[in-house]
């Protein structure tokens, strides 16, 4: 173990090769431009780059009239039905993210009898190998759930007896296992990492067959297993809502891109788990709740809507909260008019706010939403309104329904992992190849020199 001395020595040394790596790393960003580079996979218009297929899902913001794309209301269909029609047609049914995954799996949606078949199916994957949660869950918690999801997936590996096998009966196996037992997984190594890093008392919850994904989440999840019927409800919308955005969202590209390769399932899902933690993508919505408690210190009348103009416009201005000049939940990268999962769920937190007696709260965020709308269309000077994605209201959602903030992104990785395991079935059936990009060099070249002629 190192002396006080020996670690200063290495701190020391550390900075000075910190200073070595950024000065190597650093490009001229106008090369970007000279080179027509898509910087982001993205055109100058914002738009996405195409580099593949998908009959999955589609996300749609525009229509073409008289030869010119018009921005509409935003529309998710999954297997080309449109997703707010298919929570229209669930009429506070349970097992509604299990329908969603059938479709999204096998692209049509179940009768009857195929429903309950493929219920009890996922009931019976809905099981961890003997002692994994003691020998894998359980040791060395992870504060950020996300990277406990990425171990124990990686874990998974070892307990399967054909784990590399890539032809699609396996595939679809291995993906019902995991869809199973990401719930699990999730909530235990909460519980795991609640007792061991800050006492507080385990519970172990096994799930219980008969009840839907969402219903499971809640009576694992809460010291006393108990939930209201319109809490399970909302948190069965919510799985449907995330479980699938297209191909060219970053964790399910991760699974195309990773997939390619022919490596393993437990390996690709792993890759898109890594590519969700991050706060550009399934984090966004932890942004938004952090944003929402600092306005809450700093507007003390949530009625007041010039008080929280006035602090917006601040946030723009870089004067308050992280000062990045960002209002968190509002835009997307392909919707302008509305986000269709978030007009859904929208409805859902306001039916959940008044359950809970939280209607200003709501009204709060109802209020937000229409101010940065104004105050950043005519800040960026745009022609059409920017709209709230579905991460502005899901983190309220998440809170009213007592989800830790820990657990925010691994319910999105719960939810995703049936979109994301169909993509990689796609990519496998259509046998594409490898996908890599190109990257031009704009360093120099240079002379070899001998380590003794180095200054």
């Amino acid at each position: 173990m190192l002396n006080e001395t020996d670690r200063k020595d290495r701190d020391v040394r550390l900075e000075e090769l910190v200073r070595y790596c950024m000065s190597a790393t650093a490009m001229d960003l106008n090369l970007y431009q000279e080179y027509d580079v898509k910087r982001g996979l993205r055109e100058s218009n914002g738009k996405g780059v195409l580099t593949g297929l998908t009959e999955i899902s589609d996300v749609v913001a525009t229509r073409p009239v008289n030869g010119k794309l018009v921005p509409i209301d935003g529309e998710l269909y999954f297997q080309g039905y449109d997703v707010k029609e298919l929570i229209k047609g669930f009429q506070n049914r349970r097992f509604n993210f299990e329908e969603a995954t059938y479709l999204l799996l096998f692209g049509e949606l179940p009768n009857k009898r195929q429903l309950r078949a493929f219920i009890d199916l996922l009931a019976q994957y809905r099981e961890l190998p003997s002692k994994f949660v003691r020998d894998v869950i359980m040791k060395a918690p992870s504060a950020n759930i996300m990277n406990g999801l990425q171990k124990s997936v990686l874990t998974l590996y070892s307990y399967d007896d054909k784990p590399d096998d890539i032809s699609i009966p396996n595939v679809l196996r291995q993906s019902l296992t995991l869809i199973g037992t990401m719930p699990l997984i999730s909530v235990y190594g909460y519980h795991a990492y609640q007792h061991y890093n800050n006492g507080k008392s385990l519970v172990i919850r096994y799930p219980s067959p008969e009840l839907s994904t969402a219903e499971n989440i809640l009576r694992m999840m809460r010291d006393d297993g108990q939930y209201t019927e319109l809490e399970a409800r909302v948190l069965d919308i919510c799985l449907v809502l995330h479980a699938e955005h297209g191909g060219g969202n970053n964790s399910t590209f991760t699974t195309h891109v990773v997939s390619s390769t022919g490596t393993d399932t437990y390996s690709a899902v792993a890759a898109s788990l890594g590519s969700l933690k991050g706060p550009r993508h399934g984090g966004a919505n932890l942004k938004v709740e952090n944003m929402f408690s600092d306005i809450k210190a700093h507007v003390s009348n949530w009625s007041d809507e010039g008080a929280i103009t006035d602090y917006l416009q601040k946030m723009i201005n870089r004067e308050v909260f992280d000062r990045s000049g960002l209002i968190y939940g509002m835009g997307h990268a392909v919707y302008t008019m509305s986000d269709p999962r978030a007009v859904v769920l929208k409805e859902y937190a306001r039916s959940l706010s008044e359950e809970k007696g939280l209607q200003e709260e709501f009204h709060l965020y109802e209020t937000v939403e229409k101010k940065a709308s104004e105050l950043l269309t005519a800040h960026k000077n745009l022609s059409k309104p920017i709209c709230c994605n579905v991460d502005f209201y899901s983190g309220f959602v998440y809170s009213m329904l007592g989800i830790p903030t820990q657990l925010f992104t691994p319910i999105f990785a719960i939810s995703r992992i049936s979109g994301w395991c169909a993509h990689r079935i796609e990519e496998l059936v259509n046998e594409g190849k490898i996908i890599r990009p190109a990257y031009k060099y704009v360093g120099h070249h240079k002379e070899y020199r001998r380590l003794e002629e180095r200054e």
